[in-house]
């Protein structure tokens, strides 16, 4: 039992090669640092603060490590400013799948925000379809890598902005050809999801999915709002929910009412520990919220939101965790199984990624230990005859 034990720790590779499930990746906030480079050359974009692959990769990591809220925003400048051709968007969205699926993600759900991608005259409508052939191609490379993922596209809209209504219009047209639902991101201060309500009406009167930007950096009445105003499925981030539960000196927890009516409802948590690092949510690794609400048994999923800034990957963001909290390959697959159970596609299909494809996987890496151990016992054998 103790050999087991040990041995579910899961090691790098392991990690890697587990089936992990994503819910919150920005697809403007991936890409590849070289894919930036070609595509600013190939579309005449002249803002890039590097032209080098490796040093452009090191500017966004700082950037978005600063702690200056207008560095970070202009990382995403640069990233949106090569994302305005049709070629553009598939290429990202393709490399977004391949990247995905060699990191191990059996499934993901992409976000982006098509009135971002205009500048080029594309419509919305062909914002959409150019992203989701480039899911489609990434999938079909992936499968021949001998990887298999699938992906979903969240149409976002910007909250600073007036369009919600019609992104959400444009996700419902779309949702039988890819996209799964609707998200609304930006800055949360001064911008409520209550702005939107006419959207998110329209989304349940269309008995259609969406998740809200809440409780990364406003707190909980953003969190509230999100829930008991918009009817939200997920909170995207939702991390200061933390701040409605009480921790006593003798270790007993006492939630509040918003905390509790979120575990109880098991509202889906987004959360993204490098990111929150970045924004000021958590001090380390070691005292992000997620130990906590994954101890309460809140419905909390890993994520990694934006790939480039944070320097991370769904394997980076569980290596993380399992150091700081001692997780092993049954704490992944708690985290696995949840982000499936909250995924936008049908109820069966969820069934089946997680019966056919997620529990497989952990326990095909879980039993990798009785076979290290039988090699081990077989070579000493050897040795003492």
């Amino acid at each position: 039992m103790t050999s087991q034990t040990n041995a579910n720790t899961p090691t790098t590779d392991q990690i890697r090669r587990a089936p992990k499930v994503l819910l919150h990746d920005h697809l403007d906030g991936g890409l590849r640092p070289g894919t930036v480079v070609d595509l600013a050359r190939e579309t005449g974009y002249t803002g890039l603060p590097a032209t080098d692959p490796d040093k452009l990769a090191l500017w966004f990591h700082q950037a978005a490590d600063s702690g200056s809220l207008e560095r970070y925003l202009e990382t995403f400048s640069h990233t949106v400013g090569v994302m305005q051709t049709r070629d553009a968007l598939v290429r990202v969205a393709a490399e977004c799948a391949e990247d995905l699926a060699e990191d191990g993600v059996v499934y993901a759900e992409v976000r982006y925000a098509p009135e971002q991608h205009l500048e080029g005259g594309l419509t919305l409508e062909e914002v959409v379809e150019a992203v989701d052939e480039g899911f489609r191609q990434g999938e079909l490379r992936a499968r021949e890598n001998g990887r298999r993922i699938r992906v979903g596209a969240l149409l976002t809209a910007m909250r600073h902005a007036a369009r919600a209504l019609e992104i959400a219009e444009l996700a419902n047209r779309y949702r039988d050809l890819g996209v799964v639902g609707f998200d609304i991101a930006g800055a949360e201060a001064g911008y409520p999801p209550t702005r939107h309500l006419d959207a998110f009406e329209y989304l349940k009167r269309e008995n259609n999915h969406f998740t809200i930007h809440a409780g990364e950096a406003f707190g909980l009445p953003s969190i509230w709002q999100a829930l008991q105003w918009c009817g939200a499925d997920r909170l995207g981030h939702g991390v200061r929910i933390i701040d409605d539960i009480h921790v006593r000196d003798d270790g007993t927890v006492e939630l509040g009412r918003l905390a509790a009516y979120v575990r109880d409802k098991r509202i889906p948590l987004e959360l993204c520990p490098s990111s929150n690092l970045q924004t000021g949510a958590a001090a380390s690794y070691a005292e992000h919220p997620i130990g906590l609400l994954r101890r309460l048994h809140f419905r909390a999923t890993v994520n990694t939101d934006n790939r480039l800034m944070s320097h991370t990957s769904m394997s980076r963001e569980f290596e993380h965790l399992v150091e700081a909290f001692g997780y092993t390959l049954d704490d992944m697959q708690w985290f696995s199984v949840n982000a499936m159970k909250s995924a936008f596609i049908p109820f069966d299909e969820r069934l089946a990624m997680i019966n056919d494809v997620v529990k497989p996987g952990y326990a095909e890496l879980k039993s990798e230990w009785l076979f290290r151990q039988t090699a081990s016992t077989s070579g000493s054998a050897e040795s003492e005859d």
